[in-house]
């Protein structure tokens, strides 16, 4: 921009002053410095999977550089907090899933308030669930199972990846629409998990859906059923559990970007616009359906709309289940 006077300025010279005002501060101060994407959970995950995919796009998106960093602990509490305490200048953000709003519920404690002390950005999609069974166990589908567990209360077991998780809570849910019982059988991980229930030491269980595939391909383990509320394009043959008698049963993997509170409308626009950009890109898109996710970014309200809408569903279900960590 070349102004020879403050009192004179061409129709370029407008031009360029209007965009530069426009641009989020942030971009303007520090357009050389990455822009850290927190991630709650360990490195290998379904959601690390999507961050790690999505990052080259993403940094393309916003013009700077994306460094993926795994902050797992305490059930997603440990990387939340760093996020929460960030400052909100559009350089920290964290990549959330349903553990985010199932927290408050689980621990007696929490370090930060997981609907105030953050900024939502969008929901960015979900990755299905499905139910599993051993296939020992003789039900190929729910009304089955349903009999099968009425006919034998607390007979059976079923697994998930640890206590408070939406592996968990996705039993839970299944039970209490069911009005049926099973024992809970806690792992440390969905590995071990999957391992035991393969091995028939539990008989029934819930997964990602990307996961359970080879083992349900190779007959290892049996799907009864998509946990979500419409069926897969991954799976497309496999019935939803609402489809099959348990129309108030939906529950499914979500992922969002949040930022800390009191992040800047400028900046909130600008996370958001790249976000859906990146995840619209054809690498993206391609490598989101080979993960077996389903992509739909929100907008920023509808994004705080649905963390206090799950946050409240899923604190009645805790309460039900009786599920509190110290």
């Amino acid at each position: 921009m070349n102004i020879t006077s403050p009192f004179a300025l061409s129709r370029r010279d407008l031009l360029g002053l209007a965009g530069a005002l426009a641009l989020p501060r942030a971009a303007l101060a520090q357009p050389d410095k990455p822009i850290r994407i927190v991630l709650p959970i360990s490195a290998g995950s379904g959601v690390d999977a999507i961050a790690r995919a999505a990052a080259p796009a993403l940094g393309q998106a916003f013009g700077q550089p994306v460094v993926i960093e795994n902050l797992p602990g305490a059930g997603g509490i440990t990387g939340a907090a760093v996020v929460a305490k960030a400052a909100p200048d559009g350089l920290t953000l964290g990549m959330v899933s349903n553990n985010h709003v199932i927290n408050p519920a689980v621990y007696k404690k929490m370090p930060f308030d997981a609907i105030e002390d953050f900024t939502p950005i969008s929901v960015v999609g979900a990755t299905p669930l499905v139910l599993l069974v051993n296939p020992k166990v003789p039900a190929k589908n729910v009304p089955e199972l349903v009999a099968l567990l009425k006919g034998k209360p607390d007979g059976y077991n079923y697994a998930s990846s640890g206590n408070g998780t939406i592996i968990h809570l996705a039993g839970e849910m299944f039970m209490d629409e069911a009005g049926v019982k099973a024992r809970h059988i806690p792992y440390k991980g969905t590995g071990p998990m999957v391992t035991d229930m393969i091995a028939g030491q539990v008989e029934i269980g819930v997964v990602a859906l990307p996961a359970a595939q080879p083992h349900m391909k190779s007959g290892a383990l049996r799907a009864v059923g998509l946990c979500g509320p419409a069926r897969s394009p991954a799976a497309p043959d496999l019935p939803t559990i609402a489809e099959q008698g348990l129309p108030g049963y939906s529950v499914e993997g979500w992922f969002a970007f949040v930022g800390p509170a009191k992040l800047s409308a400028a900046e909130v626009r600008r996370a958001h616009d790249a976000i859906a950009t990146a995840f619209a890109a054809p690498e993206v898109a391609e490598a989101m359906r080979k993960q077996g996710n389903v992509i739909h970014p929100g907008t920023p309200q509808e994004a705080a709309a649905y963390f206090r809408s799950e946050a409240a569903r899923y604190a009645a279900l805790v309460k039900k289940a009786n599920v509190v960590l110290e």
